[in-house]
């Protein structure tokens, strides 16, 4: 057995050999806890047939856990000082490859049919970068590709609004897209001081799992979720307003707005968090006739 990557000891002795410097503006943090690291992974569900993608792989303290319990790991990396680091700390695994690239420009599609033809259970397992978390998970979920789900590391605060149900200050329009597409939920909260260097705020780890079909059926997806995000453009505000002012002529539709309202038995008086994903499925196909 290899010694583990992720021990405070062994972090350091890497960062110094290769006098390496965490670049903020990358986000970079590294964990330096194996227990943790291992429970991600557990709630990642791997078995030996498993193709894992990572993305941000660091030194490599999660993608060597990864490589151990599934049957390969491909890893998106950005920064390029990391590549001869990551080189030498998964030499012991020959079942891990390292792209050097942003995920949110990569053709992940295109990587797993390369890297992963043949798998049946492809999983995403990550510890994000906080500045990039939303759109590198919307990306993975909006291209509907043959994952399982995704296993990540986050802020604490992104995973409690991914994770909320309608009527909290936490639900708002990330939280209905990302339950559109799958079933969310926070598996397990990560104290700051498993990290170096230590972040401000405390992290969580949610599992994302990919649901068959998206959560509620409506006649135009892009229009679902400009409906969701104009109905919480200001949270003070209700729901009428809110869409008078945000939807593409909103004000001169302003009647149109209330007859779709009252088709989809929605108070023009209610705020947006306060309505479920099905009953914004209803209005979003109320309101497209009116602006299509």
């Amino acid at each position: 057995m290899n010694k583990d990557i992720a021990t405070p000891v062994r972090t350091r002795a890497i960062l110094e050999k290769y006098g390496f410097s965490f670049k903020k503006s990358l986000g970079q943090n590294f964990l330096i806890d194996t227990n943790i690291l291992n429970r991600i992974v557990d709630h990642a569900n791997l078995t030996e047939e498993s193709g894992a993608i990572e993305v941000g792989p660091g030194i490599g303290a999660l993608t060597e856990q990864i490589a151990r319990r599934s049957k390969k790991v491909v890893a998106f990396e950005i920064d390029q000082r990391l590549l001869p680091i990551l080189e030498d700390t998964l030499s012991p695994y020959e079942n891990t490859k390292i792209i050097h690239s942003d995920v949110l420009k990569a053709d992940v599609a295109e990587m797993i049919a390369n890297e992963f033809a043949g798998f049946k259970d492809i999983m995403v397992v990550a510890n994000l970068p906080y500045y990039v978390t939303t759109p590198i998970i919307m990306k993975l979920l909006e291209e509907k590709l043959p994952i399982r789900g995704i296993v990540c590391m986050l802020q604490k605060e992104v995973a409690e609004r991914i994770a909320a149900k309608p009527g909290t200050k936490d639900y708002g329009s990330l939280s209905i897209a990302v339950q559109y597409y799958t079933d969310a939920e926070t598996v397990m909260i990560v104290p700051k001081t498993v990290f170096v260097p230590q972040p401000n705020v405390d992290s969580a780890v949610i599992r994302l799992t990919v649901r068959a079909t998206p959560k509620v059926a409506v006649k135009s997806e892009s229009f679902f979720f400009q409906v969701t995000k104009a109905s919480f453009a200001q949270r003070r505000k209700t729901i009428l307003n809110n869409l008078t002012s945000q939807l593409p002529e909103g004000k001169m539709k302003k009647d149109a707005i209330l007859s779709a309202l009252q088709e989809a038995n929605v108070e023009p008086t209610r705020r947006g968090e306060t309505l479920s994903i099905e009953e914004f499925a209803l209005l979003s196909d109320a309101l497209l006739p009116h602006f299509q």
